[in-house]
């Protein structure tokens, strides 16, 4: 072959190979990242999963306030991405158990049966105030000795959590605030985060993150802070109060 025509082929197939290496790389690692997605949220492609979320009580017919309606569309995009096909659920509507399929439970724990449910069980360390009754302290949390108390606007609290139990090992996820623009904030945290959470607790891994949403009045749910993480606590039953008994 001619000089002037072999150094063309070469540069253009080193360039084709080149090309084909990268679009392989880029594949794999598209797979790789959509596999740890999949394992992470419990979401294999074909799967089914539901999201559990309270009734408007301010309307008359069934409807979902609007920051978990946009919660829950949040939620969708990421399943979707998994191939996974969601179904809606209220709260108060005979579900199965737990483990079976992936679960979304969103709402405010001391409205939401299904979710009160689960913190009662899976998260026994966490207590929820149910207000006095004038409504004082609604919705407060206590977590390892510790209350969070809301004002209204300025500073809400809600709970975010990723657990395994019961048949099947299909994770529930837990988005438990004290308002709904809180359920919409911590459901921001987990899908912008999902990598760095996953990589922290591990694909399988539990954890209950306690999140701070600031001046809510003003910014929505878009300023969060990490409060801590309660994991340990919530997961242990607190110790009842009162006299120790006699050895």
């Amino acid at each position: 072959m001619d000089d002037t025509l072999l150094l063309p082929t070469v540069a253009a197939v080193a360039l084709i190979l080149g090309l084909v290496a990268g679009w392989a790389v880029q594949s794999a690692t598209v797979r790789r990242r959509l596999t740890r997605e999949q394992g992470f949220f419990g979401l294999p492609a074909g799967s089914e999963c539901v999201l559990v979320t309270h009734r408007d009580s301010t309307s008359a017919h069934w409807s979902i306030p609007r920051h978990d309606a946009l919660a829950l569309l949040g939620l969708a995009a990421v399943i979707e991405n998994c191939g996974a096909h969601p179904e809606v659920a209220p709260h108060d509507t005979g579900l199965q158990g737990f483990g079976a399929r992936t679960e979304f439970c969103v709402g405010d724990p001391t409205a939401h049966r299904r979710l009160a449910a689960h913190l009662a069980n899976l998260l026994p360390g966490v207590a929820v105030h149910p207000g006095d009754e004038s409504g004082a302290g609604r919705g407060t949390f206590t977590i390892g000795g510790s209350a969070y108390r809301m004002e209204p606007g300025a500073v809400e609290y809600v709970l975010l959590a990723r657990l395994t139990a019961g048949e099947g090992g299909r994770p529930v996820f837990l988005a438990a605030g004290q308002r709904p623009v809180t359920h919409r904030a911590a459901v921001r945290h987990l899908v912008r985060n999902r990598a760095r959470l996953a990589r922290k607790h591990g694909v399988d891994g539990q954890f209950c993150l306690l999140l701070k949403v600031v001046n809510s009045q003003a910014y929505g749910p878009d300023v969060v802070e990490l409060v801590a993480d309660v994991t340990k606590s919530a997961l242990t039953a607190a110790e009842p109060k009162g006299p120790r008994a006699a050895a």
